[in-house]
């Protein structure tokens, strides 16, 4: 196994650790916000859609967002996330009608790690410099950087399973 596959492999595997904790959720819940904890589970899956499909950008050099997935604005619909309402700084509603449902949501999610990893298992160099916020990192240390921002938002969602009292998941 090259280097390039071992990094597309955790980006899978990021996928992999966090998918574990979606049962349970509906398209009832899955908007749904509660004190103290600052996004609801369809604003993370967008939002790691949306990082996902910037990060594969910089490698594959094609559209960040598909069309297919993604409208611009800040108003999404039960089949496409907007674009600013999941973006870094981009502040969750509780109004299901602007983001997609559930089903869509995780589809979405799928097909920009998917992507991602794609894009990261082509790389004939992993330690191409690409500029994340301004800082220059390896496309391997933006791997790194992603694969620990999914388990940051995995945290949110533990967070919302525990506040909906959807039970444990793991032992």
């Amino acid at each position: 196994m090259n280097r390039s596959e071992e990094l597309a492999g955790a980006i899978e595997m990021s996928r992999a650790l966090l998918v574990r904790f979606l049962p349970g959720f509906t398209d009832e819940t899955h908007t749904a916000q509660f004190p103290g904890l600052p996004n609801h589970l369809a604003w993370n899956l967008g939002h790691l859609a949306h990082t996902c499909h910037r990060c594969a950008a910089m490698l594959d050099g094609l559209e960040a967002f598909p069309a297919a997935d993604f409208v611009p604005g800040d108003a999404g619909n039960p089949e496409r996330y907007a674009i600013e309402s999941i973006a870094f700084g981009s502040v969750p509603v509780a109004d299901p009608a602007r983001y997609p449902r559930l089903a869509r949501c995780s589809a979405i999610f799928d097909a920009a790690i998917a992507r991602y990893a794609a894009a990261v298992r082509a790389l004939e160099d992993p330690d191409r410099v690409v500029s994340w916020g301004g800082t220059p990192l390896t496309a391997a240390q933006l791997v790194i950087r992603m694969v620990f921002h999914n388990g940051t938002h995995c945290g949110e969602i533990l967070d919302l399973r525990r506040a909906l009292r959807l039970g444990r998941i793991l032992g």
